[in-house]
C-alpha cells in the first residue's frame, strides 16, 4: 500500500522537535480584532464561540448561518435580497444567495462621504534611459478623485458600447488607472481581465483573446530594474491580435507618443477619464461574472476562471478584515502584477475604505531593501510579499527593523509558495516580535486563500496557523479518508461562495469538474499536500501533481527546499521526482547559486546530510546538480510538473507554453539533459 514518510509521524517530529510560537497576540491585538468584533456580535445573536478555533468550527459546519452573518456585519448594498443564503450544497453547482442582485463596486465606492487617501502610486526611480519620461514622484489619488474617474471612464465605455455581460481588458502595469478601469467596467456589469506588460503580447492574446473584448485599456510602458520598458508596439500587436476589439485606450505611463507607434487613433487616458460623471454600479445577480482570471498555462492552453461579484464581495471582506485584521485608512501594500490573483487582492483592501499602495517596478531596485523601504515610507500596516524575497532579503544581509522605520508595520503576509520555519525566526528577529507573519495558501481558482492566519491565534514556526473562515477543510489520506497528524491530500468539503461560477469556453462544466471533483465526486480536491496538525495548524509540503514518490512513498517537494534554500550558497533549489521506463525512479535536485559560489563536493555533501538530519534519509537527492536559475511561472511558481516531463524525454513546445515562462532560456538546460538520458535509455 502506498504510504508517506510522514505517516505515523507527528510535524513536530519532522521538523526536529515541537516549535514554540514565534508570536502570540497580546491582549491589546485580541481586544482590538475586527474577527473579535464579529465574534461578540454572534453572542449577541445567540451563537456563542469561545475563540477562533470554535467559530471557525462553526462556520464550516453552518455555512448558511455563517454567511448569512457575515452578509448583515458588512451591510452588504443589495437593490434585491435573496431568498436564502445557500440553497443547495451540492458541489459544483452550489446556489448562493438566489435572487439577490448587487455590484462589487457599490461596496468600494460607500459611503459617498468618506475622505482621505485611497490609492498611493509608488512609482520606481527613473531610470537610464534617455529618451524616456523620468519617473513621477510617488502620488495619491483620494476617495472622491477615485470616485470621479471610476465614474468618468464608466461613461467612457458605456459611450463605446460597453454594458453588462462585454468584456473590457487591461494589458497594464500595477498603476491606479489599472483599479480605476476594473471598477468602471465592473460598475457597468462589464467582465474584466487583465495580463501584466511583462507579458509578451503573443501571451496577452492567448489568454485575453478567449475572451472577443471589445476594449482593450493599456499603458505605453512601465518602469523595472531602473530601465523603461517602451511596450507601445506590444500593444500594437495586441490590439491587432484581438479581432473583435472596438477601441484602445491608452495609459501614458512613460509619456510615450502614440502617433509614431501607429497608436494615434487610441483614445488616451486623460480623455477617457475627464469630466463629472456620478457612479451608478448596475445591479446584477449574486453570481454575475466579475472578472476572468487565467491559469498559469504551464499545462496546456490558460484556463479563463471566472468569479461572480457577490462570492468574491462576501470572500474579500472576510479575508481583509478578519485575517489581515485590516481597518479604514490604514495603508496595505502587497508586492503583486495584474497577471496575479494578489492583485485583486490587493484592491480588495478597497472594500473595507484602506489605502492601498500600488507599485510597478522590481522589489530589489535600487536595492535589496525596496519593499522595506516602501513600507516604511507609507506607513504600511499590512506588507505582502513572498518567501523568495524574505529569502533573498536575508541573504543580502538586509535588517529590515533597524534600517527602516517599520513601527506601523502590524501584519507580514507571504504567499506563492512555502514560507521556511527559518523565515519565520528571521522575520521574528529582523522585522520585529510584534510583526504577526500570516503564511497563506489558497489560489486562483477561489482568488482567496484557504488557510492563513488570524489575529487572535499563535504563530508557530513552519506552520500555516488557521483555516480560514468558513472553509471546510480537511486533509485526506489514500483510501479518502480524513486524516490528522499525517500527509494528505487538501480538499475542501463544504461549497464556498468565491469558487468560480464556471470556467471560460467550458460550456457543459466538463474542464471545471476535472479540474476539482473527479477525484473525490462532491469534494474540491485541490492539489496540494497538506498535514492538519492537531492543534489545528497546517503544514504544506507541495503539490501533490509533483509528489516525489520513492518505492510508493509520498515526499513533499517544499520538505527540500526549506532544509536547501537555508544555505547562503543556494539562491534557490528544484527537485523532481522522474519515473523511467523499467520502474527505474530519478530523484535530481537543480541548485541555483548565489553569485560567487560553486558547486563543490563539500557543499554537496553538507546539502545531503542536512536533508538527511533535518527531513528523512528518504528525501536524500540522487543527484545534485547546478544550473544558472529555475525557472518559474509568471507569479512565481517553481514549473515542477514541466520540467519533470522535460527530463522524462518530452519536447519542450509539448509541454508547456514558453510565454507562460519567466525566462525560458533557463528550459534548454533540462531539455537537453532529458534528451540525453533518453538517449542513454534511463
Amino acid at each position: 500500500m502506498e504510504t508517506t514518510d510522514a505517516q505515523s509521524r507527528k510535524p513536530d517530529d519532522v521538523h526536529g522537535g515541537a516549535p514554540a510560537p514565534v508570536w502570540t497576540p497580546s491582549p491589546t491585538d485580541v481586544e482590538g480584532a475586527n474577527v473579535e468584533r464579529f465574534r461578540a456580535r454572534l453572542a449577541g445573536r445567540g451563537v456563542h464561540v469561545a475563540d477562533y478555533r470554535e467559530l471557525h468550527a462553526w462556520s464550516a459546519r453552518e455555512p448558511e448561518a455563517f454567511w448569512g452573518e457575515l452578509w448583515d456585519f458588512f451591510s452588504i448594498e443589495a437593490a434585491t435580497p435573496g431568498r436564502t443564503v445557500l440553497e443547495s450544497r451540492e458541489m459544483p453547482g452550489a446556489s448562493w444567495f438566489p435572487g439577490a442582485t448587487l455590484n462589487y463596486v457599490s461596496q468600494v465606492l460607500r459611503p459617498a462621504q468618506r475622505s482621505g487617501v485611497a490609492i498611493i502610486d509608488a512609482a520606481e526611480p527613473g531610470g537610464d534611459d534617455d529618451n524616456a519620461a523620468t519617473a513621477a514622484a510617488d502620488r495619491t489619488v483620494s476617495w472622491a478623485e477615485l470616485r470621479r474617474q471610476v465614474g468618468a471612464v464608466a461613461h467612457t465605455l458605456r459611450g463605446l458600447g460597453v454594458g453588462q455581460g462585454d468584456r473590457v481588458v487591461g494589458y497594464l502595469p500595477n498603476i491606479p488607472e489599472a483599479v480605476v478601469a476594473f471598477l468602471a467596467t465592473a460598475s457597468l456589469g462589464a467582465i474584466w481581465s487583465s495580463c501584466g506588460q511583462d507579458y509578451s503580447a503573443a501571451a496577452a492574446a492567448a489568454r485575453l483573446g478567449q475572451l472577443d473584448p471589445m476594449v482593450l485599456i493599456a499603458a505605453d510602458g512601465y518602469r523595472y530594474g531602473g530601465k523603461a520598458h517602451d511596450k507601445r508596439s506590444s500593444v500594437a500587436e495586441l490590439r491587432e491580435s484581438l479581432g473583435s476589439l472596438q477601441a484602445t485606450i491608452v495609459v501614458p505611463r512613460l509619456g510615450l507618443d502614440l502617433e509614431s507607434a501607429g497608436l494615434g487613433d487610441a483614445i488616451t487616458w486623460d480623455a477617457a477619464a475627464q469630466g463629472e460623471d456620478t457612479v451608478e454600479p448596475v445591479a446584477v445577480p449574486f453570481d454575475h461574472p466579475l472578472w476572468v482570471l487565467f491559469s498559469s498555462g504551464t499545462t496546456g492552453k490558460p484556463k479563463g476562471i471566472v468569479h461572480g461579484h457577490g462570492g468574491v464581495l462576501l470572500e474579500h471582506l472576510k479575508q481583509i478584515a478578519f485575517h489581515l485584521n485590516l481597518k479604514e485608512d490604514e495603508p496595505y501594500f502587497w508586492y503583486t502584477s495584474p497577471s496575479w490573483m494578489m492583485w485583486n487582492f490587493q484592491v480588495a483592501g478597497l472594500l473595507v475604505g484602506a489605502t492601498i499602495v500600488c507599485y510597478d517596478g522590481s522589489p530589489s531596485h535600487p536595492g535589496p531593501g525596496t519593499l522595506w523601504e516602501l513600507a516604511a515610507r507609507h506607513r504600511v500596516v499590512a506588507l505582502g510579499t513572498s518567501p523568495a524575497y524574505l529569502q533573498a532579503t536575508e541573504k543580502a544581509g538586509v535588517r529590515p527593523a533597524a534600517q527602516y522605520d517599520l513601527s506601523r508595520l502590524r501584519v507580514l503576509g507571504v504567499t506563492g509558495s512555502v514560507l521556511p520555519a527559518a523565515s519565520y525566526h528571521w522575520a521574528a528577529r529582523e522585522v520585529g516580535p510584534r510583526v504577526q507573519v500570516v503564511s497563506t495558501s489558497g489560489g486562483t481558482d477561489v482568488v482567496s486563500a484557504f488557510i492563513g492566519g488570524a489575529p487572535t491565534v499563535p504563530v508557530y514556526p513552519g506552520e500555516i496557523s488557521v483555516p480560514c473562515l468558513g472553509v471546510a477543510l480537511d486533509a485526506f489520506g489514500p483510501g479518502g479518508e480524513s486524516v490528522r497528524d499525517e500527509v494528505g491530500e487538501l480538499v475542501i468539503t463544504a461549497p464556498l461562495p468565491s469558487m468560480p461560477v464556471f470556467f471560460w469556453n467550458d460550456p457543459d462544466g466538463a474542464r471545471y469538474r476535472a479540474a476539482y471533483f473527479d477525484t473525490y465526486p462532491g469534494v474540491w480536491r485541490h492539489g496540494d499536500w497538506i498535514t492538519i496538525t492537531g492543534r489545528g495548524t497546517i503544514v504544506v509540503h507541495g503539490r501533490s501533481d509533483s509528489t516525489l514518490n520513492r518505492n510508493g512513498i509520498r515526499m513533499g517537494s517544499a520538505d527540500i527546499y526549506q532544509v536547501v534554500e537555508q544555505f547562503p550558497e543556494v539562491r534557490e533549489a528544484l527537485v523532481i521526482g522522474a519515473e523511467e521506463p523499467g520502474g527505474g525512479y530519478w530523484m535530481p535536485l537543480f541548485v541555483a547559486l548565489a553569485d560567487g559560489a560553486r558547486l563543490t563536493d563539500e557543499l554537496a555533501d553538507r546539502i545531503r546530510a542536512a536533508i538527511r538530519t533535518q527531513a528523512s534519509p528518504r528525501h536524500v537527492p540522487d543527484e545534485i546538480i547546478a544550473v544558472a536559475g529555475i525557472p518559474h511561472t509568471r507569479t512565481g511558481k517553481k514549473l515542477e510538473v514541466p520540467i519533470k516531463r522535460l527530463l522524462q524525454g518530452a519536447a519542450p513546445g509539448d509541454v508547456l507554453d514558453s510565454q507562460s515562462v519567466d525566462d525560458a532560456t533557463l528550459l534548454e538546460v533540462f531539455a537537453q539533459l532529458g534528451k540525453a538520458r533518453a538517449a542513454r535509455g534511463q
